[in-house]
């Protein structure tokens, strides 16, 4: 009985084994890639983004676990970001003198310069908030990109900086729960990646940050009054506006003055 159990069990490993090899070598063939790309885009569009090809200074610790390496500065080239929920962001960075990828850098691990910066923020105030969900995207605001930026930093006063790119959060699948706040109004923050006057590189949410236009911004800019968004906007709920009855290319219902009236009752205005 027992031989006969553990070659029942061989025989559904192996047919599992050949289930999952035939799926996958299937489904990844070069005609169904051609056919999939939607799916490998889907995949690969959760947690982690591509990100401008930045050249950056990694401080040595960081790649020796913080256990050694203080003052040293090793090249490198921004990959990609990761977003993981409750966590810094992680950055993927290319070291072209060894001919390695490192990951999980955060933000406080890279100086534009070789040199320790004057001043030397923390990691708390460089990146604002932790990361809100595993959906991440990476765009480049073009519009805004070469204005003049300043940052309201938690301990250090403001700071002035220069835009690279806009980290932003959303929830990935309709289907799961959503326990992040990135789709909350009240709750939702941008992160723009942003290089410092003193050397370091930071993420900030728009309303601790203020962008100045030499053409467009007044000399004397006003003090943001603003209130944070709670409301929900949206135009379909809540209004009778119904189109099912209509094939109509402009979908337009005929008005009352279009509506030929009976000859009964209602028709004579009763």
């Amino acid at each position: 009985m027992g031989v006969n159990r553990a070659l029942d069990r061989s025989k559904r490993f192996m047919s599992l084994r050949f289930f999952s090899q035939t799926f996958f070598l299937k489904f990844f063939s070069r005609e169904n890639f051609a056919r999939r790309p939607f799916c490998i885009y889907s995949i690969m569009s959760h947690l982690i983004c591509n990100i401008p090809n930045n050249k950056v200074w990694v401080r040595r610790e960081y790649l020796r676990d913080l256990e050694d390496g203080h003052g040293e500065f090793v090249e490198g080239h921004w990959v990609t970001a990761k977003s993981i929920p409750g966590r810094a962001f992680y950055f993927e960075t290319f070291l072209p003198e060894y001919g390695a990828l490192f990951d999980k850098l955060p933000i406080s691990a890279f100086v534009a310069e070789p040199r320790t910066p004057d001043p030397d923020l923390p990691l708390p105030d460089l990146q604002f908030w932790n990361c809100m969900d595993y959906g991440v995207t990476c765009v480049q605001k073009q519009f805004i990109g070469s204005m003049d930026y300043e940052v309201r930093t938690k301990n250090f006063g403001l700071m002035r900086g220069s835009y690279i790119a806009t980290l932003d959060n959303y929830h990935v699948h309709a289907d799961e729960i959503d326990y992040s706040t990135a789709e909350q109004p009240d709750e939702h923050k941008s992160f723009n990646l942003l290089e410092l006057e003193n050397g370091q590189y930071a993420l900030y949410p728009n309303n601790r940050m203020r962008v100045y236009d030499n053409s467009l911004t007044p000399k004397n800019p006003k003090t943001p009054d603003f209130k944070v968004s709670t409301e929900y906007y949206q135009v379909e709920n809540g209004n009778e506006y119904r189109l099912g009855d209509t094939e109509e290319y402009y979908y337009e219902e005929k008005s009352d003055s279009d509506v030929v009236p009976s000859h009964g009752i209602l028709g004579q205005g009763c």
